[in-house]
């Protein structure tokens, strides 16, 4: 073969490499391009019971109505309860748990005896290290046990940043699409930052101002955490340790007992606004009880989305969510409402 065959046989070649490339690439990304999600839609996590408090787990669509701001809005999406979940099992390993961390991994792997088939764990830790992820999400639960384990042997210490490990775990749930989602964190609530800026509240406040000087709803870092779970509809469930509780503190300073009882609202807060549920553990004993009803929790969620009224109108402004049952027995519980950000 003479050379001036070669040339052009080589840049057909390599012109044939290059489409084999970018035809990987494409097909690299289709999976992204599956799971985008409609930010346009209000998505909710309602429960249901009856008189007695029972969960009620076989209703449809049909036996739902949901208001915006009193306005009839067409349901657009229905998860049944038995449909699976991707959670965060967020752990706090700060230097505050360490005498505790048996307790901790006993419930955490009781929690995982009691998901369903198809749900999905991802396992994230938060100390004065900072925030990492111990393993993506995945439906192997023997892997997710292993890092548990792991995760647990470590020595954490320092700083609590609770609300960066929350914007994390956000983050993450977003790559999981259309899944219904959750997270599930371990915490005493006392996010390092979040406190120093309380503290700075209280020094300005007088004595009689104490009790109030603090606005636990205003924190900005509370509500971009809101907005954004919000926005995918993600419930969060906080389990709040002992040490955390503003009501058995050793020493019942005034400034302390503030900052204690604006976490604790806080945590509040991410329960109430998300559809989810907060779980105060007064005795560590109770962990391994706590988890398991948290799972129980999750599987008598119903998942609705519906697009409000005017999904451009980013106002800022409180939009109120009303949800009916069919059945005048039952009750469903969801997120109040959110702000139109």
């Amino acid at each position: 073969m003479t050379l001036g065959h070669t040339r052009p046989l080589r840049a057909v070649l390599s012109f044939a490499v290059l489409l084999i490339v970018l035809s990987v690439g494409v097909s690299a990304q289709q999976p992204d391009e599956v799971i985008r999600t409609d930010t346009s839609l209000v998505q909710l996590n309602v429960g249901v019971v009856d008189r007695q408090g029972h969960a009620i787990t076989t209703l449809s669509r049909n036996d739902f109505t949901v208001y915006e701001d009193g306005v009839l809005r067409p349901i657009a999406v229905f998860e049944p309860t038995e449909a699976p979940f991707s959670l965060v099992m967020l752990l706090d390993t700060s230097g505050s748990t360490i005498a505790f961390r048996q307790q901790i991994e006993q419930a955490a792997l009781r929690f995982l005896d009691a998901l369903a088939p198809g749900d999905r764990v991802s396992l994230v830790e938060f100390n004065g290290k900072g925030v990492k992820s111990q393993l993506g999400f995945s439906s192997d639960l023997n892997r997710v046990a292993y890092a548990i384990k792991f995760t647990l042997e470590a020595r954490g210490r320092g700083d609590t940043p609770l609300y960066d490990a929350l914007k994390f775990s956000l983050k993450e749930l977003a790559k999981e699409g259309k899944r219904r989602k959750a997270i599930v964190v371990l915490t005493d609530g006392l996010d390092t930052e979040v406190r120093n800026t309380d503290r700075g509240a209280l020094q300005k406040a007088s004595e009689t101002e104490i009790s109030t000087a603090i606005k636990p709803e205003a924190n900005s870092q509370l509500n971009s955490v809101l907005n954004d779970a919000d926005r995918q509809g993600v419930a969060i469930f906080p389990l709040a340790l002992p040490s955390g509780d503003p009501k058995h503190l050793p020493l019942p300073d005034p400034l302390i007992t503030a900052m204690y009882t604006a976490a604790r609202t806080r945590l509040e807060l991410l329960a109430n606004r998300t559809g989810g549920q907060l779980h105060e553990v007064r005795r560590l004993d109770e962990l391994a009880k706590i988890y398991p009803i948290i799972a129980a929790e999750m599987r008598s969620l119903y998942t609705i989305a519906y697009r409000p009224q005017n999904p451009g109108a980013h106002d800022g402004k409180w939009r109120e969510i009303r949800i009916e049952v069919a059945r005048a027995e039952l009750v469903a519980r969801t997120k109040p409402g959110y702000y139109a950000r």
